[in-house]
């Protein structure tokens, strides 16, 4: 597969809740985080969403706090039963992105031990 991303992928054990901005669509969808950068999330599951839809995203990180973000659409692929997605930060602030460069420094770090 070919990198897509300009940020660093790192694997975070994590929950994500989406729901669709635009209204359409009230319901919530639960997802399994394949990876996550300081641009964007990837992340799988059964839902069939579309390319180019936004969603508001509750990310649960490892110091149980939530990060509120935006997410759009930029990829999807069918994988099994389900579908595999990237996505990218939409109006993301700094502080909250920075809080994923901490977590990628700080399992670098682990790894070299």
């Amino acid at each position: 597969m070919d990198e897509r991303r300009k940020n660093k992928r790192t694997n975070m054990p994590s929950k994500l809740v989406i729901k669709r901005l635009d209204g359409d669509d009230d319901r919530q969808v639960s997802v399994v985080i394949t990876d996550v950068s300081k641009g964007g999330i990837g992340f799988e599951c059964t839902e069939r969403l579309q390319v180019g839809e936004v969603y508001e995203a509750f990310l649960k990180i490892w110091t149980k706090e939530v990060i509120h973000a935006i997410l759009r659409i930029v990829r999807m692929n069918q994988k099994g039963e389900g579908y595999s997605y990237g996505t990218v930060f939409v109006g993301m602030p700094d502080t909250e992105s920075a809080r994923i460069e901490v977590y990628q420094a700080f399992e670098d770090a682990k790894k070299n031990q």
